[in-house]
């Protein structure tokens, strides 16, 4: 399995609670371009409608051999999950207030797949908090190793 995108701001502007592994239905330059690496969920985010799942705001760039046959680089693609899977997600993000956001890009075994997870949101102090721990932990590993 190896990460081609990664939400980073996912992590630090949410708690992540539950992840899911999704798959992605793609036209052909947009595996291509998946492949070269050419993706960014910086705003990238996930709605269910009617029952599936979309991401919407994820930009794969253009193929560069693929001339007039190129995709549009924004456009909503649908995600592949199971039916309970769907549910699940729907129920907590209608009555638990949980947002659904993407977390990375992978390959696995060819195929590209979506790491999404059921999240909620951090405050502003909950952000100060976890960055006041991280910078405790790697004064204590600087510590150790001197």
């Amino acid at each position: 399995m190896s990460v081609v995108a990664k939400n980073r701001k996912a992590y630090h502007d949410y708690f992540i609670e539950e992840e899911f592994e999704a798959g992605l239905v793609l036209v052909g330059t947009e595996i291509k371009s998946i492949r070269q690496g050419h993706v960014q969920l910086k705003d990238a985010f996930i709605s269910i409608v009617n029952g599936e799942a979309w991401i919407k705001g994820m930009h794969i760039g253009h193929y560069d051999q693929g001339n007039r046959f190129n995709h549009d680089e924004t456009r909503e693609r649908k995600l592949l999950l199971n039916r309970h899977e769907i549910e699940k997600l729907n129920k907590a993000q209608t009555l638990k207030g949980y947002t659904i956001v993407p977390l990375d890009v992978h390959l696995y075994r060819g195929r590209a797949k979506l790491k999404i997870a059921l999240a909620k949101g951090k405050h502003l102090y909950d952000k100060r908090q976890v960055e006041k721990e991280r910078s405790i932990k790697t004064k204590m590993e600087e510590i150790m190793i001197t």
